[in-house]
């Protein structure tokens, strides 16, 4: 143990933790819409995450609860599944809608189809799409002006679509823009990589704090690139693209990125229903690797040793909600969550709530 918080030690002073402070520029379009307010800054800073990281005294390192209450706030709201119905296409549960929300697409009446039940009792059953939308192109476009026509309704609006399946690898019935994927409660995937650097026989994190002016969980902690998975591009180019952009690592290094399988969540609120999965990546970097945000979205890094990566996490809510989960499988794999901890296959199982298919 003594070692191990030498190093840590040795490694939390600021001389040798590094810290990048960016220009912060709008990472999203100008033309999107002024009216939905922006998020909070998260109210703490890095000598708050630190001072809790170096935190190595109080002997919790076995007591698995902080990392069991992280999965519960991903996946809330699961009493409210009965107020969602199927939305459909093609035969295909694609995903679900919330009561209240289908009450505003009742007068888009050339692009949803609204089933009820046949007893008489207007009994919602699903949602489907017009007969006369054939193609993906034509549904795309139709359902694209209905998200429009909703104004903010549905905020934040990136014009980024994401692709529709009935699962990873199905055929695409359509796209969908990103801000609307949770109201109509399809699945989004997503590429989170842990940037790792090893020194001295210790692991360390790089971890990312988020920009005051992004529009979702501004200031928080994240991972070193992390990113949505658009339409039309797989799985690594996408961490590729993200590398560079996020992080400025080359090509040459990021394609060197591991990976090591998949976390999953569903969590309702109001009437969005987020059912997420995310491909995790792990990437080795080079000893004197040193990140540099290029899009604007990051106001800086810091090198973390991975157990105080994980004080972080199981002592506070710094970290961007689905960061956690992915920060976690790390930990697991990497040998700092043991099988002699309480709960510990509960826990793993936890990782995969959602509908990881």
């Amino acid at each position: 143990m003594l070692p191990m918080v030498a190093a840590a030690a040795r490694w939390s002073c600021p001389a040798q933790l590094q810290l990048l402070t960016r220009r912060r520029r709008l990472p999203f379009s100008a033309s999107v819409s002024s009216t939905a307010p922006p998020a909070a800054a998260a109210g703490f800073g890095w000598a708050d995450a630190l001072r809790v990281a170096g935190d190595v005294g109080r002997g919790d390192e076995s007591d698995l609860s902080g990392y069991f209450r992280k999965v519960d706030i991903c996946n809330r709201g699961m009493d409210k599944k009965g107020e969602f119905v199927e939305f459909k296409v093609e035969g295909q549960v694609v995903g679900y809608i919330h009561k209240g929300f289908i009450e505003h697409l009742r007068d888009f009446h050339d692009v949803f189809n609204i089933v009820s039940g046949n007893n008489g009792s207007n009994t919602l059953e699903h949602v489907t799409l017009h007969s006369l939308l054939r193609t993906p192109e034509e549904r795309t476009l139709a359902i694209g002006n209905v998200i429009k026509s909703l104004g903010d309704m549905i905020p934040g609006i990136r014009n980024e679509l994401y692709p529709v399946t009935s699962s990873y690898g199905m055929p695409v019935y359509f796209s969908l823009e990103r801000a609307a994927a949770p109201y109509f409660g399809i699945k989004a995937y997503g590429v989170h990589m842990n940037g790792y650097v090893e020194k001295d026989g210790q692991k360390f994190l790089w971890i990312a704090k988020r920009s005051d002016v992004k529009q979702t969980y501004p200031g928080m902690l994240d991972h070193l690139v992390a990113g949505g998975l658009p339409y039309g591009i797989s799985c690594k180019e996408n961490i590729i693209k993200e590398c560079e952009e996020e992080a400025g690592i080359p090509r040459s290094i990021s394609t060197n990125a591991t990976s090591v399988g998949a976390v999953s969540y569903m969590d309702i609120e109001g009437f969005r229903y987020k059912r997420d999965v995310l491909f995790c990546y792990d990437l080795k970097l080079p000893g004197d690797f040193v990140p540099n945000n290029e899009d604007g979205e990051v106001d800086s890094f810091r090198l973390i040793p991975v157990p105080h990566a994980a004080n972080i996490i199981r002592r506070t809510e710094f970290f961007k909600p689905n960061c956690n989960l992915v920060i976690i499988d790390f930990l697991f794999r990497h040998g700092y969550i043991n099988p002699d901890s309480r709960g510990y296959l509960n826990l793993l199982q936890s990782l995969r709530s959602g509908d990881c298919s």
